[in-house]
């Protein structure tokens, strides 16, 4: 029989559940240890949330850390946990030391949502949409210390389709990630090096990159951010003095949507939007609203 490989998880956002999952399922792997993010305030009234992992891990009964800096608990983690094999590092939302990346016996791993060298970064999925890109992807990569630059251990490609956006693209490449996790870990590492001349970067966002101007950016614009942006930061637009969130758009009329006029002579066909404190609503009924007014 083979040799259970042991397994310390990091990470956080929905993104890395169906990994743990997958490690948690396969008789070859033992999750010792789960580390993620600390509890944080979330929605409207900030209540204090607990991550997506740690809800997963809690459900398992797994041992769970939540370090504000994983680099500074370095000597709790090395005396209080014996060293796994692995360290699996998904969607986890710190940057590992080269201390913390020396503890696995075999390799610290990373399954990130891009296809290595390129969108290298916090926001890979929002980027390629951004981009226009025709296709995305899973890398599982070896972890170095510069961000993402690690060699390759295993890619799998997906198109993107032409209506895509960050959910719908998320949704299918977190269990495409998962499985290549499994996959690589149960065969020998064969690392193979970046092309550095290949190399694209997607910073971290910010609210503000959310917030546009209808009148100075096409429709295709407005659109492809609408898609990839939501629902965080979010679109949002300044109408006649009044702030509106745009949750879904197209570029062709529908039944329920309301014409936007954009720059260059374009026009966005607002199918769902938020005014400001209220509730989210067709564009034909935001439209009539103002008309009413």
């Amino acid at each position: 029989m083979a040799k259970t490989h042991s397994v310390w998880f990091l990470g956080t956002s929905s993104f890395a559940v169906p990994a743990l999952v997958a490690l948690l399922n396969d008789p070859l792997f033992s999750v010792d240890l789960v580390i993620t993010q600390p509890d944080r305030p979330a929605g409207r009234k900030q209540e204090l949330t607990k991550s997506a992992v740690k809800v997963l891990a809690e459900k398992h009964g797994l041992k769970i850390e939540q370090p504000e800096n994983i680099n500074s608990t370095y000597h709790i983690l090395h005396t209080t946990y014996s060293a796994p094999d692995y360290l699996v590092v998904i969607s986890f939302g710190q940057i590992l030391s080269e201390a913390i990346l020396d503890i696995p016996k075999i390799a610290a791993v990373n399954v990130h949502a891009s296809l290595l060298p390129r969108w290298r970064g916090a926001s890979p999925l929002q980027h390629a949409i951004l981009a226009g890109d025709h296709e995305s992807g899973v890398t599982v990569q070896k972890i170095v210390k510069e961000l993402d630059a690690g060699p390759v251990l295993a890619q799998e490609k997906l198109m993107i389709e032409p209506r895509e956006t960050f959910t719908t693209l998320h949704d299918k490449l977190a269990p495409i990630g998962a499985e290549l996790l499994i996959k690589t870990l149960k065969n020998s590492l064969q690392p193979i090096e970046q092309d550095t001349s290949k190399v694209t970067i997607c910073r971290t966002l910010k609210r503000d990159d959310g917030k546009l101007d209808h009148t100075s950016l096409s429709a295709s614009d407005i659109d492809r951010k609408v898609r990839a942006l939501n629902p965080w930061p979010g679109v949002t637009l300044i109408i006649n003095g009044q702030f509106l969130k745009l949750l879904e758009t197209s570029l062709e009329p529908g039944m329920d949507t309301a014409p936007l006029s954009c720059d260059n002579e374009t026009v966005l066909h607002l199918v769902k939007v938020q005014p400001a404190g209220g509730k989210p609503m067709m564009g034909a009924q935001w439209a009539r609203g103002r008309q009413s007014k």
